[in-house]
């Protein structure tokens, strides 16, 4: 262990393809997301196995990756809270673009799978959106664990933060290009549009990704992030805003908004906290001077 621990990106990059590996398999033989499930979890399930292993393994505890118990209903709540506070700004600007336009928009509740081209498979009863809450909670589980939690955990034991966040950050950019490489794959989308919708969502995953590692780093947990990444991918699937010609039309403006907004406020907060800390890091020593 100490010696694979000198090789933290070595060990991550490892630990990343064997998880992709899993994920592919899923989105081009499985495709679970495909079916009358609506979700492809069952790479996310594996991973959180195999993130239990490698937990066993390196003689980490879930508390040290960050799953402790302190503190965490608390941040699950703010992170809750703030999802839905930047979410609400971002439909709200939908909203009024849409009624500008003359569209009478409305808000209206039902399930779709998310899609870059647009929602697919209109859904309603209890039974599918208890699913996709399921597999969200599943999808925030493994993804925060690994990205910020493992992955900056052994990096972090020999590289400076910004390199730990630049690097989790662009894992889970690439992570999010499983996609556009199916749409391409399946002759549903031409080579030159899966790569330019590869380019959107590695920038916009990898902008995500940054913003979670700011609230892993500031509040010592994976509540937060996690309950964040939770708003953000059900609202998606959940709440939808309906016009006289379609549905979601702009969704696409929706999710810049939220993602340009939440990253600003997290990324203020962040320096805010880290001038904090270093201010009372020097005070004790200028009271010894004295």
């Amino acid at each position: 262990m100490k010696n694979e621990l000198k090789h933290p990106i070595r060990l991550a990059l490892t630990f990343y393809a064997i998880c992709f590996l899993f994920r592919a398999e899923e989105y081009f033989i499985i495709r679970t997301d495909q079916s009358i499930i609506g979700e492809a979890f069952i790479h996310k399930l594996i991973g959180i196995g195999l993130l239990a292993a490698a937990l066993h393994f390196l003689g980490y505890k879930w508390s040290g990756i960050g799953f402790r118990k302190d503190n965490a209903l608390k941040e699950t709540c703010f992170g809750l809270l703030f999802g839905i506070a930047v979410f609400a700004v971002a439909y709200g600007f939908e909203m009024i673009i849409n009624s500008l336009n003359g569209k009478n928009p409305s808000l209206e509740f039902y399930l779709t799978s998310y899609s870059v081209e647009g929602n697919n498979a209109m859904r309603s009863g209890a039974v599918f959106i208890l699913i996709c809450i399921l597999g969200n909670i599943v999808n925030v589980v493994m993804e925060e664990g690994v990205f910020r939690g493992l992955f900056v955990k052994i990096a972090e034991n020999k590289y400076s933060f910004i390199k730990v966040c630049i690097f989790s950050s662009l894992l889970f950019g690439f992570w999010h290009i499983i996609s556009p490489l199916r749409n391409a794959y399946d002759g549903v989308q031409s080579p030159a549009g899966a790569f330019m919708m590869g380019l959107m969502l590695v920038g916009t995953s990898a902008l995500a990704g940054a913003q979670y590692v700011m609230l892993f780093k500031m509040t010592g947990g994976l509540w937060m992030p996690m309950a964040f990444h939770f708003v953000n991918n059900t609202s998606v699937n959940l709440l939808h805003v309906v016009t006289d010609s379609g549905a979601d039309e702009l969704q696409t403006i929706r999710l810049t908004i939220t993602g340009t907004l939440s990253f600003v406020i997290v990324l203020i907060m962040f320096l805010l906290s880290r001038k904090r800390k270093n201010r009372d890091a020097v005070q004790p020593q200028k009271s010894g001077l004295i």
